[in-house]
């Protein structure tokens, strides 16, 4: 495990320099402004991401406020003295979201249904547009008749005679082997 973060680190960090980006730890406290950094991050970056594979944002939610440093040190205490509303407001100083707000369906999949339909039925009236518009009738030699004919004809000059057509034909009995 510790393989593969060191491995990523060295691929970030040489696609950075290979591209000229060069992050400081200066633009990124400019970045999360006076956020407390909590720990490391998914993607190795102090950047607030609510989600399920990686519960633990690197950064905490909201800025600390007055109000939040007073909790803090009062959940330094027994948490029974905290009450729930304080245990709320702590909690949302830290996340965004619960789990359950974040599993809650968004409905997200309406969008890309809608788009999906919106794209196959342009690509329906684009085919029918051409078909009338720019497409030539379909040429005479596409009927039964004419494939048969060309058929026939192509047995009579025993075309692909080795490996091809005529070599499956049986020119005894009339009939494909």
């Amino acid at each position: 495990m510790a393989n593969v973060n060191l491995a990523s680190v060295v691929l970030r960090n040489a696609l950075r320099q290979k591209m000229g980006v060069r992050f400081s730890h200066d633009m990124i406290l400019q970045k999360i402004g006076k956020r407390e950094v909590v720990g490391h991050g998914w993607n190795g970056m102090p950047v607030y991401a609510d989600r399920i594979d990686y519960p633990m944002p690197p950064i905490r939610f909201k800025e600390v406020t007055p109000d939040v440093q007073a909790l803090r040190e009062k959940e330094k205490g027994d948490w029974k003295k905290l009450s729930v509303q304080e245990k709320k407001a702590l909690y949302r100083a830290s996340f965004c979201q619960t789990f359950a707000e974040i599993k809650y369906p968004t409905g997200e999949w309406k969008m890309h249904l809608g788009f999906g339909l919106i794209a196959m039925s342009m690509s329906v009236i684009a085919m029918l547009l051409m078909k009338a518009f720019v497409y030539d009738e379909v040429p005479i030699t596409f009927d039964d008749e004419h494939q048969k004919a060309q058929l026939k004809r192509m047995l009579d000059l025993q075309v692909g005679s080795v490996t091809g057509l005529s070599s499956k034909w049986d020119y005894d009995n009339n009939k494909w082997k």
